[in-house]
């Protein structure tokens, strides 16, 4: 079951969704590209506080928009950086706010990225090596 749209974006810019939707939660972190999704998220949060810096300096202090815009921009890769950093443990902490235990997702993923692996394995295999 997933949440409502506006529910899903309030979900990608950091807010939380209720308690009723921590499957889709739980799918969300353990996805293949659980990754992607949460340096969108990151970057989304980081965002707006890299472009009130940028701005603040231009406004407060007069600063060229130049050295406003590469501050800024210093704020957002940093930010998400940081972010990307302690992904797998912000991911864990996340889902532990729904109910599951701590370390979920990692042995989620852990398992069904050793089942792909497995299926790339076998058809590899099939394909190339001599099975006589």
């Amino acid at each position: 079951m997933k949440p409502p749209v506006w529910q899903r974006l309030w979900y990608l810019v950091g807010g939380r969704v209720p308690q009723r939707y921590r499957e889709w939660v739980l799918r969300d972190v353990t996805r293949p590209d659980w990754l992607r999704r949460f340096t969108l998220r990151a970057l989304l949060q980081v965002l707006p506080l890299s472009l009130a810096i940028g701005s603040a300096l231009v406004v407060l202090l007069g600063s060229p928009i130049g050295l406003a815009a590469a501050c800024g921009g210093l704020g957002l890769i940093v930010g998400v950086y940081f972010s990307l950093s302690y992904a797998p443990e912000s991911v864990e902490h996340r889902i532990t706010k729904y109910g599951y235990p701590h370390g979920l997702a990692a042995r989620t993923r852990k398992h069904d990225a050793a089942e792909r692996d497995s299926g790339r394995q076998a058809r590899y295999d099939a394909a190339w090596r001599d099975v006589s």
